[in-house]
């Protein structure tokens, strides 16, 4: 199989599939993310999305298929580029009665970071949750412990940071302010950034490549600004639900598009 490669690519999937018993939750799924670019993975619930974070992370092992970042097999030596990486999520508990600096704190010797103190310090003032440091984290609300999960993902200061759903939880002014944070972020370290989100204006606004996916298999991908042209839409929220509601605007000749699986339009691939 042929697959174009991106230039510089942090991480190459390829054929990528994961099972759980009966439940196929990634299916033979392939793509490139290019170094310092911001790519989405995009679908509804159940479609692959965490899953397909977890095993970049090498949090899950592949049923079948490939990932390597930075060059290295995730399968066999995740452990070389795991201190470039880091990992947020709302929806993953840390120790609730734990403050968050001392939750903060644990984590910050856990990557093995010198000067822990100070980086907590300097995150809580730019991510301004100073107030929240001596607060146990379970006490905390949705959008606060949000804001701590991501000050967790940025201690390492990755290169490759992974998002689920990072603005879940905020409200619109926090969250637009966190994306400001994010673009200011990958403009001053070149990271590279792989998110999940519900959101379809946080992702034309922060991406440069969306993968559209449906019970676990890749059936578009493109620009945003692609998308919504080549689906004769206004927004990526309204291409996200002609995906999901199968009414596809794909032609013969369409990347990925196939007409042996399903009604035209419907885009099946890799």
């Amino acid at each position: 199989m042929f697959m174009r490669q991106s230039p510089d690519p942090v991480a190459v999937v390829e054929d990528l599939t994961k099972r759980f018993g009966e439940v196929c939750a990634v299916e033979s799924i392939s793509f490139t993310v290019a170094k310092g670019s911001t790519m989405a993975l995009l679908g509804g619930n159940g479609a692959g999305k965490t899953t397909t974070l977890s095993m970049l992370l090498g949090l899950l092992l592949p049923t079948s298929g490939s990932v390597t970042v930075f060059g290295e097999d995730m399968v066999r030596h995740r452990h070389r580029v795991l201190p470039r990486m880091n990992f947020s999520s709302p929806y993953v508990d840390v120790p609730r009665r734990l403050t968050v600096l001392e939750n903060l704190t644990v984590y910050g010797h856990l990557y093995g970071l010198d000067g822990v103190a100070a980086r907590i310090r300097d995150l809580a003032r730019d991510l301004e949750m100073e107030p929240l440091l001596k607060r146990p984290t379970g006490n905390l609300s949705s959008g606060q412990k949000t804001r701590v999960m991501l000050a967790k993902a940025l201690l390492n200061e990755p290169d490759l940071l992974l998002l689920d759903e990072p603005t879940a939880s905020l409200d619109p002014d926090t969250a637009d302010w966190m994306r400001s944070y994010l673009e200011v972020y990958r403009a001053r370290t070149g990271a590279t950034i792989v998110l999940a989100s519900h959101n379809m204006a946080e992702v034309e606004r922060l991406c440069d490549t969306v993968v559209m996916l449906r019970e676990g298999r890749i059936v578009d991908r493109g620009a945003p600004a692609d998308l919504v042209a080549r689906y004769g839409r206004r927004t990526l929220e309204e291409v996200f639900l002609d995906i999901a509601r199968r009414r596809g605007a794909g032609q013969p000749g369409d990347p990925g598009y196939s007409g042996e699986t399903g009604a035209p339009g419907d885009f099946v691939g890799r």
